[in-house]
């Protein structure tokens, strides 16, 4: 997460992405981990272990929202009661190396929500 402390979005079409680095510049940040010996980002501390009680009271002193980031830590935050809501972003394009499972170019044509929270997208694949 620490791109984000120096990431520039000034092409047309980023600015949710520069929106997203401006919160995340701003943002207070706790990184729960058990070997970083120092953060690599502003704004930020560690914490040795998951307290839930302690996260409680974070979120009840915060005015804002607050954001849990990695599916290990979200899952502890779920288990305790933490979460109230969640926002799932979809985003296929291709990280990392080896074989692609995607194209390069998708362009979205069309979407679908189903009443069971389902949701269909529909791609053209671009060249």
């Amino acid at each position: 997460m620490v791109y984000w402390e120096t990431a520039r979005f000034l092409a047309e079409g980023r600015q949710l992405q520069q929106n997203f680095a401006e919160l995340w510049r701003a943002a207070d940040k706790v990184v729960y981990s058990t070997s970083l010996v120092t953060v690599s980002s502003t704004r930020t501390r560690i914490e040795r272990t998951f307290d839930p009680a302690s996260v409680r009271a974070m979120k009840e002193r915060s005015k804002r929202d607050l954001t849990v980031g990695g599916a290990h830590l979200a899952g502890q935050a779920l288990a305790a009661g933490l979460v109230d809501e969640c926002h799932l972003f979809l985003v296929p394009v291709i990280v990392g190396g080896g074989t692609p499972s995607l194209p390069r170019q998708l362009e979205l044509l069309d979407q679908r929500r189903f009443g069971n929270g389902v949701v269909h997208l529909h791609y053209r694949v671009g060249s």
